[in-house]
């Protein structure tokens, strides 16, 4: 365990009045940011919107930016995160059917608003089911991708998280898939007897993983529970490396519902321009017809 934990302070929100679920949040490396969120029954030729902001104060639609694939690999895009490296932005997404067939894929782009066109590669071919990409840089350099993966065999089975380098090219993973985290706690749980995979399960979830390197250690936000309710909500993780032992923080969950929030989670993590850590994280509007876009301070306080 930690004597330190992560606590969000002031939060606004909705900044966005659309649609946008699993926002990612990524501050360009000349200046400004693009938000990149998940839109159910997204139609045309491309797929996520992209929104794009000076300050993270006002935002703009910048439309879609993911080229759709052929229909044989699906119609439900997830949870885009974007990486900025070697002159080109890398877009990591899951494609699938409802929850059936979700590989995590990733697509290229020489604009951080597109059009991203994906590479042709499968990044987890050996998973029954992977969602929740989450490119992350070392203060070495090196790329690292967090993701969420379905595990059957386990005390809690459900879906945990997992890690693995990313190669040079960005387009591969380079090594083994290492796990990260499982769930541990009762409010993780995401349904009693759930039929997924041909059995039945008491199904508990984390998924969306967003990972920064602060006071020497690395801090791992994910959601846990049931998106579509009021239960969903927000842990934290600490290691001292990318690859782990990670372990949970023994904290109240950092984001939960109250306040003016409902089911908050699947957060980012970026930077403001005057240099403080900003939690980016979705939360149902009044009626649960849409998940929007809401913003937060992120700072490590003492327990």
């Amino acid at each position: 365990m930690t004597g330190r934990v992560l606590r969000v302070g002031r939060h606004r929100g909705p900044v966005w009045s659309g649609y946008f679920a699993d926002p990612f949040v990524l501050r360009l490396s000349d200046g400004g940011y693009v938000a990149y969120g998940t839109h159910p029954g997204s139609d045309g030729d491309r797929v996520f919107e992209a929104l794009v902001s000076p300050d993270l104060a006002g935002w703009e639609s910048a439309g879609a930016v993911l080229e759709r694939l052929p229909a044989d690999f699906g119609d439900d895009y997830w949870a885009p995160e974007v990486a900025e490296a070697g002159g080109a932005f890398w877009m990591y997404y899951s494609v699938g059917r409802g929850i059936d067939g979700h590989h995590l894929r990733v697509a290229r782009a020489d604009s951080a608003t597109g059009p991203f066109h994906d590479v042709g590669a499968d990044l987890t071919p050996g998973e029954v089911f992977a969602i929740d990409a989450h490119p992350f840089r070392d203060v070495d350099g090196r790329w690292y991708l967090f993701f969420a993966r379905d595990v059957l065999d386990h005390e809690r089975p459900g879906t945990h998280l997992a890690v693995a380098r990313l190669a040079d090219g960005m387009t591969a993973l380079d090594g083994p898939i290492v796990p990260v985290l499982a769930p541990n706690a009762d409010w993780q749980l995401y349904e009693r007897d759930r039929l997924i995979h041909g059995r039945r399960f008491d199904w508990h979830t984390l998924e969306g993983p967003a990972v920064l390197h602060r006071e020497g250690r690395y801090w791992l936000t994910y959601s846990g529970g049931a998106w579509t309710g009021e239960r969903y909500a927000v842990g934290v993780a600490v290691a001292d490396h990318p690859l782990g032992p990670w372990e949970h923080v023994d904290q109240p969950p950092l984001l939960r519902s109250g306040g003016g929030l409902r089911g908050p989670g699947h957060n980012s993590l970026t930077v403001a321009p005057d240099g403080s850590d900003v939690i980016a994280f979705h939360s149902w509007n009044a009626d649960a017809s849409a998940r929007q876009l809401h913003l937060g301070t992120l700072e490590v306080v003492d327990a």
